[in-house]
This record gives structure tokens, C-alpha cells and sequence, in this order.
């Protein structure tokens, strides 16, 4: 991976308030402006991806809202994705054969462990925290078929923002975060084999081309932090963030034909009921690219 942009320099105060200044000014306080209206997610209009990509400049992500309401062909989000020159798709144990993740609630053996695939709660995290290194998930997709009939909200939060507030609060909360041994996975072992082994890695690294990326999770359990107090006040300090009032984080529900597509930014999701002729579906699209142009 490369290094990290000059603003996300600890040594270089200058070059980062001039970022924080650019970033901050006219940065969207409602989620409404972060929806772009389109006609047809598989053919953009160049005015259409234009506003899509200013809107993920700013802040790390972009709400597309278009008219394909519930017909499940993957290939809307799919054509879609590789406009913004999103092609890498991570190929994850819970995704189907073409790469792309069906979430909806499975009660097999196998699905029925994992939190995305039930109605319960999701915490705070970034896709792909416990992936290696060098297989990061830099974008993400979202894309909604059906809603659930009542909840399922999603909670979203740029990670740049987050950088900040925490940097103002004290560079050594970022230096927490960056160190290499900060967050550790452990293994995950089943059948007595291992199918993923200890993932250790910074919270905050490079992405890229320099820009920032981020792994987090805010889950209690299978996951080891670093037992410093600089990294334990780090902690503390972004869940007292994560769960504040301020205008920097935007809540908010995707109805059918909706989405999000974005670097891979802090997000959650409140646990929902389903209308089982028409449980919620929504397919997720991991990458190993960022965003092009943004």
C-alpha cells in the first residue's frame, strides 16, 4: 500500500488544516443532499455521474435514487459500480457465485451465525475490517430490492470526519489508531480448521493513491485492541462520536431502487421486521478498488 496523503501527516499540521478547511466548507448537515436522482443506474448521464461523483469527493459517499424498484437483476447494481470504475469484486465466503451478497435473513446452518444475515442490530464498522492487508475493502455498494416492512435504518458516517474530530481532539488519538498492531481479528476456526487466520492492522491507513481508509469495528466480541491507554481513549473518543447527535452523521432508510456507493464508510444498521411475502433484500457489492476520481 502506499503512503498516506501529506494532510494525514502527524508532522504536517499546515497541510492538514488546510484539508480540514476545504473538507469542511459546505460539507452537507441533511442526507437529503445526498441523493442524485437518475434515470437508468446502468447508463448514467454524464451530468448525473457528475453529481454522484462531486457528491462522493466531498464526503466519501453518494445516495443514487433511480426507478428500477424492486426487479432483483444484479446487473443494475453490477453496471452501475463499474461507472465509477468499481470492478474488483471482493468474492466473500457469504456472497454468491457471481461475488455479489444477497442480504437477506438465511437460516442455514451456515448464515444464520453471521449478524448480516439476521434481522438483529449491526454495530458501527467498516466493510472488510477483518480482511488482509493487502485484500482491504476500499468501496462499497448498496443496493435496495425490497425494504423491510418496519426498521432496517442505516447509519452513515464519513471516516474522514471522523479523523478529524478525533485529530482535534488529540493527535495522539491518532496515532492510536495507527499503529500497526492496533486492531487484531483473531482467527476463525470451525470443523477444528482454520478458515481465516489472526488479522492485525491499523485503524487508520492508506489507501491507494494516499487517501485515508479505515478498519474498524464497534463489536464486543472477536476483537483484540491493543492494550494501551492511548488506544483504549481512542476508542472511547469514537464511540462517544458514533453515538452523538452531530450533523455529520446522516440516518435514513433505502427504499427499492435506492442506494449508496462510497469508500467504504462507517456505517450501521438497526434491526428490522419483515413482511414475509416480501422480506427486505438488498445486495452488497465489496471492492478492492476505490472509487475513481474521488
Amino acid at each position: 500500500m502506499s503512503s498516506l496523503n501529506k494532510q494525514f501527516d502527524l508532522d504536517n499540521d499546515d497541510a492538514y488544516q488546510q484539508w480540514k478547511e476545504q473538507k469542511l466548507a459546505g460539507y452537507p448537515t441533511s442526507i437529503d443532499e445526498l441523493i442524485v436522482e437518475i434515470k437508468d443506474p446502468t447508463q448514467l448521464s454524464p451530468s448525473e455521474h457528475e453529481a454522484m461523483l462531486q457528491r462522493i469527493r466531498k464526503t466519501n459517499m453518494v445516495i443514487f435514487a433511480g426507478p428500477t424498484g424492486d426487479d432483483p437483476d444484479k446487473d443494475i447494481p453490477r453496471k452501475l459500480g463499474a461507472q465509477f470504475g468499481l470492478t474488483s469484486l471482493d468474492n466473500n465466503t457469504g456472497a454468491d457465485d457471481d461475488g455479489i451478497t444477497s442480504l437477506e435473513v438465511k437460516t442455514d446452518q451456515w448464515h444464520k451465525h453471521y449478524i448480516p444475515y439476521t434481522n438483529r442490530q449491526i454495530h458501527w464498522h467498516t466493510d472488510g475490517y477483518y480482511n488482509d492487508l493487502s485484500q482491504q475493502i476500499h468501496a462499497l455498494q448498496l443496493h435496495c430490492v425490497r425494504p423491510a416492512a418496519e426498521g432496517g435504518e442505516n447509519a452513515l458516517m464519513d471516516h474522514e470526519i471522523a479523523y478529524i474530530l478525533l485529530r482535534d481532539e488529540d493527535p495522539a488519538l491518532i496515532e492510536a489508531f495507527m499503529r500497526d498492531d492496533a486492531m487484531t481479528i483473531p482467527e476463525n476456526r470451525s470443523d477444528d480448521k482454520v478458515r481465516r487466520p489472526d488479522r492485525s492492522g491499523p485503524v487508520f491507513m492508506a489507501a491507494p493513491g494516499g487517501a485515508l481508509h479505515m478498519r474498524y469495528t464497534a463489536r464486543q466480541r472477536n476483537v483484540e485492541w491493543r492494550g494501551d491507554s492511548a488506544t483504549h481513549q481512542a476508542l472511547e473518543t469514537l464511540d462517544n462520536i458514533l453515538h452523538s447527535d452531530l450533523p455529520y452523521i446522516y440516518r435514513g432508510t433505502l427504499q427499492s431502487g435506492q442506494g449508496l456507493i462510497s469508500n467504504n464508510v462507517l456505517h450501521d444498521r438497526s434491526g428490522f421486521n419483515d413482511d414475509g411475502e416480501a422480506p427486505r433484500l438488498l445486495y452488497r457489492l465489496r471492492y478492492y478498488d476505490r472509487v475513481s476520481g474521488a
